[in-house]
């Protein structure tokens, strides 16, 4: 942008140590916090009281806590469901409808076996295998749009989209009145879970616990150190290099979309089927298809980091819940807890900006001016 004899320009950063990344993140976490403000002055309501109503609840309350955690690790396993095709240069956006094959899948578990069976086999058995299921309806989903992708050039983010879509309603069918998994009660949710098939618990929380932290310890190594990671990275960076260099579209795309569907089929089976006081699908399932969507944004946040996206998810997780739980404490105006996670969302994407780029105003050389090379005396 020109101003007179001046220049203002956005130029890329040289290379910035680790600290300023996380510097700049805790920036954008406090200027999102005191644009919030505005929120709870619009509504009368002290902002010191506010805050302490957030955070108190979702991390010091022992409840609000247990559901942070559990909220945390649906999320976690949502943004390595993006995150994978993300480092391949592709965009997962069905993450609801590859979360609701998984719960789905999980649930038919049991259905197939009937109660004498579920009664008969070992319990532990039976959970490895809902879960097994839910990763693999998850990943068919994934690899169906990762197929049609590398093989026919059809964009990923319109047919991930449609099956959001066609599996929310197929949910639908199965749950609603009438349907195969219909609760005995006829509620318009899915009948519950068997007492021997709820997933154990440490300290109230569910061992998938362990499972999204050790895929976070993995995931980074993976994309840093192995062959299939320099692939998928390759690929990302350079389509048309990484087949000069021998790399197999189709192969690479229904690869990382495999991956990506089966960590959001885990989801699906961790909220429907391991966090205490649920072990159904609920009738508001389409809720948690939607919060989903929050993976897609830690993903982003992280630079593409599992490890990274751990402390982000859960601030996510946390501000949502606690949110929600002060809106009604103190009588806010509905939406509060999306007008805060919004605001928090553009500060990191403006910090993201201000990571990688940097403003330069620098005035222009008189012969670069039209005006001024035109006065200059002719020889």
């Amino acid at each position: 942008m020109k101003l007179g004899r001046y220049e203002l320009t956005l130029e890329p950063r040289p290379a910035l140590p680790p600290f300023h990344a996380v510097l700049t993140a805790v920036v954008a976490i406090l200027l999102a916090l005191a644009f919030s403000s505005v929120l709870f002055l619009s509504a009368e309501t002290n902002i010191f009281t506010a805050y302490r109503a957030v955070f108190s609840y979702a991390f010091f309350n022992s409840h609000g806590l247990l559901a942070t955690v559990h909220r945390s690790i649906f999320l976690l396993f949502c943004t390595y469901a993006f995150l994978v095709p993300l480092r391949a240069g592709l965009w997962n956006i069905g993450l609801p409808g590859q979360v609701y094959a998984g719960g789905l899948a999980g649930f038919a578990v049991p259905f197939v076996l009937g109660a004498p069976q579920v009664r008969a086999l070992p319990p532990d058995l039976l959970i490895v295998l809902m879960m097994v299921a839910a990763a693999t309806a998850g990943a068919a989903v994934g690899g169906f749009a990762g197929v049609l992708r590398a093989r026919f050039q059809v964009n990923e983010i319109l047919v991930t989209m449609m099956l959001n879509s066609i599996i929310f309603w197929l949910v639908a069918y199965m749950i609603k009145e009438g349907g195969p998994f219909m609760s005995a009660t006829g509620e318009g949710e899915s009948f519950g879970l068997p007492v021997p098939l709820h997933a154990p618990l440490l300290l109230g929380v569910p061992f998938t616990a362990l499972l999204a932290l050790g895929a976070a310890v993995l995931l980074d190594p993976l994309f840093a150190k192995t062959a299939l990671g320099y692939r998928i990275r390759a690929f990302g960076e350079s389509p048309a290099a990484a087949r000069y260099g021998g790399i197999i579209p189709m192969a690479l795309s229904l690869v990382v979309f495999l991956l990506g569907g089966a960590f959001a089929g885990l989801a699906g089976y961790h909220y429907f089927a391991a966090v205490p006081g649920v072990y159904k699908i609920p009738g508001n399932y389409g809720y948690y298809g939607d919060l989903g969507f929050y993976g897609i944004i830690c993903a982003l946040i992280a630079r593409g980091s599992s490890l990274g996206a751990v402390p982000i998810v859960v601030l996510f997780a946390g501000l949502s819940l606690g949110a929600r739980f002060a809106q009604g404490e103190l009588r806010l105006p509905f939406g509060v807890d999306y007008a805060l996670l919004g605001l928090l969302m553009i500060t990191f994407v403006a910090s993201h900006v201000l990571y990688r780029f940097r403003f330069a105003w620098r005035r222009i050389p008189p012969e670069a001016l039209p005006h001024v090379s035109a006065e200059l005396p002719q020889e």
